[in-house]
């Protein structure tokens, strides 16, 4: 019986998104509390090439000792979940492939450059973080003076660049279905179904471009259309970018899912990653705003070559 394609990438998103809810956890293993003197500290127990290794955490509350618990549990399910993915992708026949070195250095350098990169795309979105508040919240999850919109988009931001530089991920399709997963994970904690299409019509503030209602099978068509059609990847990845902006697919969140779509697919070929630079963010408004209006693709998609690809 030939393979489901379409199951096996299903688990494989499903695979990366617990695995990226894993990487999002501070600390592995199960709390233990510790008595030394009068006080309770805590620790996290856990093993480690076959031994088992205490890591101190802070002194004991019972805020603190209950969060650890929850998250222990939750690293549980996600775990047990994860097996059984991987017993259902054997069962479809799916191995794991050894990626081309280019890609995994890609991915390192992806990785290495995250936290400046959702900055940028924060930036990018209006949200008003310092780039030491930015990296704050995504190392620690939270911080004061920040409002918790803003900070669950960087959130949201850190686990859709940990999803698409999964392994895993990275050798599925750029399609309509990888675009959505990553809509959804951009608007996680805004909108139910945030990587549904829409249905309703929008406006874009500061020009009089008014998107069209988008058809499923069109959006599926012309993604497909880009990226199979013969042309640089990095003027391919560009397209995807802009053409998802403009069409405006989703309720909100396009510009920040357009951006890590098309570095799924740039990671994914090996060619850098592509993200508007802070210092370029203004000048790619007004483009885009022209763009939308009718100017050619061939204005804004040089600036983004020249002054947004990053590559190594």
């Amino acid at each position: 019986m030939a393979p489901n394609f379409s199951d096996i990438q299903e688990l494989l998103q499903q695979r990366a998104d617990y695995q990226a809810r894993l990487k999002l956890m501070p600390y592995e293993g199960t709390p233990e509390i510790k008595e030394q003197g009068d006080k309770q500290y805590i620790y996290m127990r856990n093993r480690v090439a076959g031994k088992l290794i205490s890591t101190y955490v802070d002194v004991y509350s019972d805020a603190l000792y209950q969060l650890l618990l929850r998250n222990a549990r939750e690293a549980k399910e996600l775990n047990k979940n994860i097996r059984h993915i991987n017993k259902n992708l054997a069962a479809l026949g799916y191995e794991d492939k050894e990626l081309p070195k280019r890609i995994v250095e890609n991915l390192e350098f992806a990785r290495i450059n995250m936290k400046v990169n959702i900055y940028d795309q924060a930036v990018l979105e209006g949200v008003a973080t310092s780039f030491p508040q930015t990296e704050d919240i995504i190392e620690n999850g939270k911080i004061n003076g920040v409002s918790a919109t803003d900070v669950q988009k960087i959130l949201n931001l850190k686990h859709a660049w940990e999803f698409i530089l999964d392994r895993d991920v990275i050798q599925s399709e750029s399609n309509y279905y990888m675009l959505c997963h990553i809509a959804r994970l951009v608007n996680e904690g805004f909108f139910f179904e945030g990587g549904r299409i829409r249905g309703v019509p929008v406006t874009i503030g500061g020009s009089r471009y008014v998107p069209p209602i988008p058809i499923e099978s069109v959006i599926k068509e012309e993604i497909d259309g880009i990226v199979n059609r013969e042309a640089e990847e990095i003027d391919i990845a560009i397209e995807l970018c802009l053409y998802c902006m403009k069409t405006q697919i989703f309720l909100d969140g396009n510009k920040r899912a357009a951006v890590i779509f098309a570095n799924h697919y740039l990671i994914a070929h090996g060619m850098g990653f592509l993200v508007i630079p802070e210092k370029e963010v203004a000048e790619f408004k007004k483009l885009l705003v022209r763009f939308y209006e009718g100017e050619h693709i061939d204005v804004i998609q040089s600036f983004m070559r020249e002054r947004c690809w990053n590559n190594f």
